[in-house]
């Protein structure tokens, strides 16, 4: 039979979801597909490049670049889904006691000690009151387990708040510039609109809310219904850590202008300056004063980050307050078309982070050990790049105060800016993709983040082990002086 005369059902670009089109994912996008294409050429002529291995600073993922997990959890995880072993004399030699007692607690919590099942949709509920009491020990607040919703790390959580809050274009959401892209990503696919603002570059990425507040008037006279507010603290790709008293200014405004605040704290163990101190918003939102039914508040976590690192178990909840009990309703209603929240590696795993060895148990010197030497590697890698960056000509960075980036700026000569309109490429992303060609290293141009008009930047994590920061360090001062000078201004 032929086709039915003038019906098309092909798929192409002006046919399929136009939401679909408008998604941008930066961190993963052009950048490193040119990464992958130098990666096959060094396996199949390991000696046709200046370079020879790939040096990924593009994307925060710890392990990928020789983090090595920490012990007790994955302990725990082992006698969790081998239960068998629990009950062999062997198992006394090769796991500390104490990781032998929380697989058994964490098994008699699971229905039918089946890891392999699916849970209930917020998560299995004795896992939910675990991270509930570690939440309310680290805050000294409160906190209850039905607020909890575990999740496949912080994406599902952000798609699900997004969902719930996005009707139409005509609904916004307050975001920082520059941002995670998850971010845009989710606001594009859910068909609302972005509502920027922009953090201070000049005083260490502030977040001033006089610029909050002139953003939402604009965005509101142009008949668009801001939701929520997102703050993401520690930044990312920022690396700056919230004061205490801009954090009770950004809970005052969204609690006088009824926005919904979407804190992003999936960074809250990696603080490096000194100076600094991660408070949790719920913890700033109860020592104001304010209850639960005064503001609305999700706090999401991940187990993705911090010193644990591990992103491929999936993990991570929110903390849904100052809803109304038929919203939540809806919340939950959300969570069930996912059938299980998050998978149940991902639940155990959230639990134990949320509530790690004490002093006195018996993994708790290892666990410190390893806790604490890869916080404090990750914030000498962090000075090194950082005053790398701020010797080179033209490239200023401010201080990684927490979280697993830096952001450095870049006056690029107008030569150079010329060459990137030349092949229609953004300048910062010619430079990040000369950068890779000549030293095998990749980052992240700033315009995946958004950036004030005019400016410059690249995001760089600070994840390379050790051993490899002074060659990352030698690479990119050497291309950068090679850069600058090819690229000259005779005439400035």
């Amino acid at each position: 039979m032929g086709s039915v005369s003038g019906l098309s059902h092909e798929v192409t670009l002006q046919t399929i979801n136009p939401k679909v089109l408008k998604c941008q994912y930066a961190v993963l996008g052009a950048i490193v597909a040119q990464a992958e294409r130098l990666q096959e050429q060094l396996k199949q002529q390991p000696s046709s490049l200046s370079f020879d291995e790939i040096l990924y600073c593009n994307i925060g993922s710890p392990q990928a670049l020789g983090q090595q997990p920490i012990t007790f959890f994955r302990e725990v995880l082992a006698l969790c889904y081998h239960p068998d072993i629990l009950d062999g004399s062997e198992t006394q030699g090769l796991f500390s006691g104490d990781s032998i007692r929380r697989a058994l607690q964490i098994l008699n919590q699971i229905p039918g000690r089946a890891v392999g099942a699916y849970s209930m949709t917020q998560g299995i509920k004795g896992l939910r009151e675990t991270i509930a009491a570690g939440i309310e020990a680290r805050d000294g607040f409160p906190s209850n387990a039905n607020n909890i919703i575990l999740t496949d790390g912080a994406t599902p959580a952000v798609h699900m708040m997004m969902q719930l809050l996005l009707r139409s274009e005509q609904d916004g959401i307050l975001c920082p510039i520059p941002l995670y892209p998850l971010y845009s990503a989710s606001i594009a696919i859910h068909g609302g609109t972005l509502v920027p603002y922009y953090l201070d570059e000049a005083t260490g990425w502030s977040l001033n809310i006089s610029e909050v507040k002139s953003q939402l008037e604009t965005a509101r006279s142009k008949g668009i219904t801001v939701r929520a507010l997102v703050v993401i603290n520690p930044g990312n790709p920022t690396g700056q850590v919230l004061a205490l008293e801009n954090q009770k200014q950004i809970v005052e405004f969204c609690k006088i202008e009824g926005l919904v605040l979407l804190a992003d704290e999936v960074y809250q163990e990696n603080v490096y300056a000194p100076d600094k101190i991660f408070y949790s918003f719920k913890k700033v939102v109860r020592f104001m004063g304010y209850q639960e039914k005064d503001i609305a508040l999700v706090s999401i976590h991940s187990v993705s980050k911090g010193y644990y690192g591990e992103c491929g178990k999936r993990g991570g909840y929110m903390e849904v307050t100052g809803f109304s009990a038929d919203v939540r309703e809806q919340i939950c209603k959300i969570a069930h078309v996912y059938l299980c929240s998050t998978n149940i590696t991902g639940q155990i795993l959230t639990s134990l982070v949320m509530n790690p060895p004490k002093a006195g148990d018996a993994s708790y010197e290892l666990y410190s050990a390893e806790k604490n030497g890869i916080l404090s590697s990750l914030a000498r890698r962090a000075k090194t790049l950082e005053d790398a960056f701020n010797n080179l000509e033209g490239m200023t960075c401010n201080k990684a105060e927490g979280a697993m980036y830096l952001f450095p700026r870049i006056n690029l000569p107008q030569k150079a800016i010329k060459a990137a309109e030349a092949v229609h490429i953004t300048p910062d992303a010619f430079y990040v993709s000369r950068l890779l060609e000549e030293t095998g290293i990749v980052v992240v141009p700033g315009s995946g983040f958004g950036q004030v008009p005019g400016t410059w930047h690249f995001r760089c994590t600070i994840l390379p082990q050790e051993d490899k920061i002074p060659a990352i360090v030698e690479r990119v001062t050497t291309f950068h002086k090679k850069f600058m000078d090819e690229f000259y201004d005779e005439n400035v």
